[in-house]
């Protein structure tokens, strides 16, 4: 479903991803995990459009993407949660949901909200609240149930566990669980390593903005490299 080639990221004169190969199949969840500084953002951003590679292609479906606008990509079928959550302030949970619909050219939306509540009841409790005044953990189900009211083929979800408390990490990872047994690949950045290795069909190590490590979930589980540096072992 989705294919990265080569692909190279610059910052000026600061090289930030190197010659990064990867690829995601239809049904999977694939996670990519490393340190802070190591990449990962740095690539769902160029995925998603917002980051134009000084090398190498994104192949979504068959399509190169790589200089297509981020609304576009949208369009089409991948989207993206960001780090941080980013709901909009000022606009109620509804509104927010309703944003995530934007670019849909069908009208058929009821069913879409109603499945986002069924996943995120919270979301319906507080749809008339200002998304700015839910808890971190609220606001990050915001985020996805906004992202979901794209109809995305494969959501990129960029550190959900982010300053979460341990009982919403555990609910999001279900949720994502879920969400991708439902027919969404999903594509996983995370510091939690040990949780998105638990859920993930495959995963790819990220080092200073290069792959150097990739395997089944399990596998790089076990691997005394992983375990070392990234799960405390």
């Amino acid at each position: 479903m989705l294919k990265i080639q080569n692909l190279a990221v610059h910052y000026g004169m600061i090289q930030a991803v190197h010659d990064v190969s990867f690829e995601v199949n239809e049904g999977e969840i694939v996670t990519l995990i490393g340190a802070n500084g190591a990449g990962k953002t740095t690539i769902l951003r160029t995925i998603s459009g917002l980051i134009r590679p000084s090398q190498g292609s994104i192949t979504f479906e068959g399509s190169e993407i790589t200089k297509i606008a981020p609304q576009k990509i949208v369009a089409g079928g991948l989207s993206q949660v960001p780090e941080g959550r980013h709901v909009f302030a000022g606009l109620t949970v509804m509104e927010n949901l309703e944003m995530g619909a934007y670019l849909r050219k069908d009208n058929d939306t009821k069913a879409d909200y109603e499945q986002v509540f069924q996943k995120f009841p919270v979301l319906k409790e507080r749809k008339n609240q200002d998304a700015a005044t839910l808890s971190g953990g609220e606001q990050q189900m915001l985020a996805m149930g906004r992202a979901l009211m794209s109809k995305p083929k494969l959501l990129l979800l960029d550190e959900p566990s982010m300053g979460l408390a341990p009982i919403f990490i555990k609910e999001i990872f279900s949720i994502i669980q879920e969400i991708n047994q439902q027919g969404t690949t999903v594509l996983l950045i995370e510091q939690n390593a040990k949780m998105a290795l638990s859920v993930a069909d495959r995963g790819y190590v990220l080092e200073t903005g290069k792959v150097v490590l990739s395997g089944t979930g399990s596998e790089l589980l076990e691997s005394e490299e992983v375990k070392k540096a990234y799960l405390g072992g």
